[in-house]
């Protein structure tokens, strides 16, 4: 069964140094560190590695997040992985989870993720899908 979350979050991002050759072509590592609210809470951390281009509005970007707390109160973990990309000011985006990456209540569960910046607030909506009647743990 399908079901969505809703809610916003909070997102520091801190660069990272990166190889010589990396800061030559215009790319730049960063660490997340977020902290959900509303139907998700919890934490997450991760790595984000993102590219600028010569064009105006042309960019890109791939991360991995472990995000850990509850998920309409079932407690876990999983992985969400980002691919990102702005062609010359038009955005897109896909945030998925990992396949098997979910522990504890939240084992095999699947999903995406869309994030919406009003504001300067995120926001999140989360469409995702559990296992019926799954008791089995997940490792991460």
């Amino acid at each position: 069964m399908v079901q969505i979350a809703k809610g916003t979050f909070e997102v520091k991002l801190q660069p990272t140094p990166v190889a010589e050759l990396a800061a030559s072509a215009s790319l730049a590592a960063l660490t997340i560190d977020k902290r959900f609210a509303g139907d998700l809470v919890g934490t997450s951390q991760g790595q984000m590695m993102s590219v600028m281009t010569p064009t105006r509005g042309s960019a890109g970007y791939v991360a991995l997040e472990r995000v850990s707390g509850t998920l309409h109160n079932r407690r876990g973990s999983f992985v969400l992985q980002h691919s990102g990309i702005m062609n010359r000011g038009a955005p897109s985006l896909d945030v998925v989870v990992v396949p098997d990456s979910a522990t504890e209540e939240l084992a095999g569960l699947s999903g995406r993720l869309t994030i919406r910046i009003e504001g300067g607030q995120h926001f999140y909506e989360f469409e995702y899908s559990l296992p019926a009647g799954d008791t089995g743990k997940g490792t991460l």
